[in-house]
């Protein structure tokens, strides 16, 4: 019998489309969710599955953002055979996605121990919650907004890409809020820090997503729930993107740090009460 029904994959389908790529971090609400409806969150085929139907919303991303995909891989193609392409930011660009994916990859193999172990913990969810509300805050009124995307560097790519890192040690910490909060602390415009924190997470959840298959499908999670999170994860991430670039382009980020506040006192009061266990 699969740990995770098709009703529960469908709740967990659209917790995943929703928060994936706000700032109030997928992996926490996903974990939170799994706690309340009593499925095993430190589970092998539960985290496979969480894995899984990130893969829906990574191809929401491919989809939103289908033309400017094609451009910089057509780019990257040409630069290839073509030296004067090599000159192109999109041909660069490219290039620094592949290279700022690189120290997720070596971390996450390295410590997946860690992440679907000890730190796998509602405790651990809560306090990143908090703390991360508190770097979002501050990111958001040191960076003085003044570069486009165009104005993106290697070093900015490089920096942002290597701060997945603390939302795959830290679930709770949000990937997005993680690069976004870096993206502004590098004086990136919102909508800037939005689309360049769309881009990064594309390789590194897609190669996530794939890695965990073989766990999710061997040890408990069947066929049908997997395709069902997945598709709906398309759906309400695809919805998701469109509102929030419309969101960052006219408002601060203050919003979501007052709402991951709330949610991260609220759970420690769940597991403090013996309401939620960790």
């Amino acid at each position: 019998m699969s740990v995770i029904s098709i009703g529960q994959a469908a709740v967990l389908g659209v917790v995943e489309g929703v928060t994936e790529f706000l700032p109030v971090s997928s992996t926490g609400h996903l974990k939170i969710t799994e706690g309340l409806m009593g499925i095993p969150v430190d589970d092998a085929s539960v985290v496979g599955f969480t894995a899984v139907i990130q893969v829906g919303a990574i191809a929401a991303v491919l989809v939103y953002f289908f033309k400017d995909i094609v451009r910089i891989v057509s780019a990257w193609g040409r630069g290839l055979t073509d030296k004067e392409e090599r000159y192109h930011h999109d041909y660069k660009f490219a290039w620094w996605v592949i290279y700022a994916t690189i120290p997720i990859v070596v971390v996450g193999l390295a410590a997946k121990p860690l992440v679907e172990g000890p730190l796998a913990s509602l405790w651990v969810v809560a306090g990143s919650l908090i703390v991360g509300s508190g770097v979002m805050w501050a990111a958001d009124q040191m960076g003085r907004h003044k570069r486009g995307e165009d104005d993106t560097t290697f070093k900015d790519a490089m920096l942002v890409g290597c701060s997945q890192i603390l939302a795959l040690l830290f679930p709770g910490f949000s990937r997005s809020g993680a690069t976004m909060s870096t993206a502004l602390i590098l004086d990136l415009d919102r909508v800037a820090a939005t689309r360049l924190s769309f881009f990064l997470g594309i390789p590194a959840l897609t190669g996530a997503g794939l890695y965990e298959l073989k766990d999710a499908i061997g040890t408990g999670v069947g066929a049908a729930p997997l395709v069902v999170g997945t598709a709906v994860s398309f759906i309400v991430a695809y919805a998701s993107i469109a509102w929030l670039l419309k969101f960052v382009a006219r408002h601060s980020f203050n919003a979501f740090v007052v709402y991951r506040v709330v949610v991260g006192v609220l759970l420690l009061a769940l597991l403090g009460t013996g309401a939620l266990n960790a």
